[in-house]
């Protein structure tokens, strides 16, 4: 590295910079490459800026490796007002002359989105520009706008604007956008999950991971954790203003003119099930419309929904099992079956609940949140299972193995199992019962609903 660095003053102290030949740039593209790939990026804005000036179409490193120079300089100057202009006008001249990646995919969502999230967190332009950026970007090329980060921003600066009175953002525009956005987050989970339960499945059968199989399982759990956070983070800040009182009156207004458009029948009917608004009148409004229009898996289990009001359970399931014939997705057969098992699990149909969750895990390994459910209906069974107190609270060790399961198989859900396996964990039997039982790594078998078994651990 020390002789790059040393040519690159040699030929500095040759020719003045403004007359620098372009012939120079691969030499000076090494340099601040060299310098970049160990973070000293003091040392390689020099060279960078050299390439970047006389040579701005010769490779994609210019841009990706100056991303990263500007961002640690803007850290470390005092004085940032020509820095922070500098790395917004990269990301055009990286949208101008690498507009796709080398197997000529596009990127323009992606740099857009990166320009927009650089002005956001810099306060380089008014929220309404920050906004029209990220727009661009999720609008022109979505495929490539992926960052969890900038998903989260692009909808948290609409909702700022929201906030701040602006007349252009209405309720209407608001939740119409969370839900844009909402399901990009779902469809970046499913390509994820696709990666993990591939994965998982080789595990479960005892099949070695390759090198390449370990990296994309490690590169999964990163971007699913954080896909998790600012999805969350996401439903967080919609849920101060997604009450039923606000929901109700919105999609009543709206309904006339849109009871002919599915896609808004179909999210008005989801979220008002997903904020339990489905007494009210409008939900069945809202449902039949669906079906009338086009008999679907989504309007199916909704019709199950209202038969689950009215009581009519067995006709409920049916509807349930309709919905999910009628589903070809696997993802989205797994997350039907997820909403069933909850709303069987509400009405302490816990056998049934078990089942349907564990139906949405042969289709959708990487699920853990029904492993979190199947945990806490074991849990919550522990004064109907066992013989006596030991056999009782031992349904707890159950409970606990099975919320490991899911932090296994979701990292997302890592801080939520670890809580909820010590909880349980911490109301099973002590090492002292153990003990004064003598039933050290002896099998109890719980003979009601629960139909299972669990291993005493050994002292």
């Amino acid at each position: 590295m020390k002789q790059y660095y040393i040519l690159f003053l040699i030929l500095s102290s040759l020719a003045p910079l403004s007359a620098q030949d372009t012939s120079e740039c691969p030499a000076n593209l090494s340099i601040f490459a060299e310098f970049a790939k160990v973070k000293n990026y003091d040392s390689a804005y020099a060279p960078w800026l050299e390439v970047k000036t006389h040579c701005p179409d010769l490779n994609a490193a210019t841009y990706l490796y100056g991303e990263r120079i500007l961002s640690h300089k803007i850290k470390t100057v005092e004085d940032k007002s020509t820095i922070i202009p500098e790395l917004i006008s990269l990301y055009d001249d990286w949208l101008a002359y690498f507009p796709s990646d080398r197997r000529g995919k596009s990127q323009k969502g992606k740099i857009l989105a990166a320009k927009a999230q650089a002005m956001f967190d810099h306060n380089a332009a008014p929220l309404n520009e920050v906004y029209a950026v990220f727009d661009e970007a999720f609008i022109s090329d979505i495929e490539s706008f992926t960052n969890p980060k900038g998903l989260y921003n692009y909808f948290k600066t609409l909702y700022t604007m929201y906030k701040n009175g602006s007349d252009n953002v209405t309720m209407d525009v608001l939740f119409s956008k969370y839900e844009d956005v909402s399901e990009k987050f779902a469809y970046e989970n499913q390509k994820l999950s696709k990666t993990l339960d591939r994965i998982i499945k080789k595990e479960d059968a005892g099949e070695l991971l390759s090198s390449k199989d370990k990296r994309s399982k490690k590169v999964a759990e990163i971007n699913s954790r954080a896909n998790s956070t600012y999805s969350n983070n996401l439903d967080a800040i919609i849920s101060q203003e997604a009450s039923c009182d606000n929901l109700i009156p919105l999609y009543r207004s709206n309904f006339d003119e849109n009871k002919m458009n599915e896609k808004w029948l179909k999210r008005a009917a989801s979220r008002m099930d997903a904020k339990e608004c489905s007494d009210d009148p409008l939900f069945v409004e809202l449902v039949e419309a669906l079906h009338g229009l086009s008999p679907s898996a989504d309007s199916a289990y909704y019709l199950g929904i209202l038969k689950d009001k009215a009581g009519k359970s067995s006709e409920a399931i049916a509807f349930y099992e309709e919905s999910l014939t009628m589903e070809s997705d696997l993802y989205r057969k797994a997350d039907i079956l997820y909403k069933i098992a909850t709303k069987l699990k509400k009405r302490g149909l816990k056998s049934q609940s078990r089942k349907y969750a564990l139906r949405a895990l042969e289709n959708k390994p990487s699920m853990g949140k029904a492993y979190v459910l199947i945990a806490s209906l074991y849990a919550s069974s522990a004064n109907d299972c066992g013989n006596n107190q030991f056999e009782k609270q031992a349904v707890y060790w159950l409970a606990s193995q099975t919320a490991r399961r899911a932090a296994t198989v979701d990292p997302s859900l890592n801080k939520t199992a670890q809580k909820l396996e010590a909880s349980y964990s911490g109301r099973a039997p002590s090492k002292t019962d153990i003990f004064t039982q003598g039933k050290a790594g002896e099998q109890i078998r719980f003979d009601c609903w629960i139909n299972a078994s669990v291993t005493v651990p050994n002292l």
